[in-house]
């Protein structure tokens, strides 16, 4: 029989928190691109030269996987889809200011980089027991 590993009730509210938040921040990227469309990262996507087609796939991260966060469900799967969109849009968008700042001093990729240490995160801490998939949840 497999139990639940220890946790406070502390710890599964942050956990909840996190989701929230960083699904809720991602989505909003995500619905912009279900009414505007993804042409500009198809021209970016062909720029590097790569298929145009893989421009479909920010669907997947930044509108189904943000969603399956937010309730808790395949957690930890949809937190490394997350974070390998984020990968992707900080190579095709973003290479050139990886070492810049911005013009109040942090790093000028500071958002992108909180999306990606959130999703990695989740990754490693899962849902917690505010989710769908429950704290025994395999993906959770």
């Amino acid at each position: 029989m497999q139990t639940a590993p220890v946790s406070t009730n502390r710890d599964d509210l942050g956990k909840l928190i996190l989701r929230i938040v960083l699904a809720g921040l991602i989505l909003l990227h995500g619905i912009s691109k279900l009414g505007g469309g993804v042409g500009f990262i198809e021209g970016m996507l062909q720029k590097a030269g790569l298929p145009a087609i893989f421009a479909y796939g920010v669907y997947i991260g930044e509108v189904v996987a943000p969603l399956l966060i937010l309730v808790g469900l395949f957690t930890r799967a949809a937190a490394a889809i997350v974070a390998i969109n984020m990968v992707v849009a900080l190579m095709l968008a973003h290479t050139a200011e990886f070492f810049k700042l911005s013009g109040t001093g942090g790093w000028a990729l500071e958002l992108q980089g909180m999306y990606l240490g959130s999703a990695v995160a989740l990754v490693f801490l899962g849902a917690g027991r505010y989710s769908l998939g429950g704290p025994l949840g395999r993906w959770n």
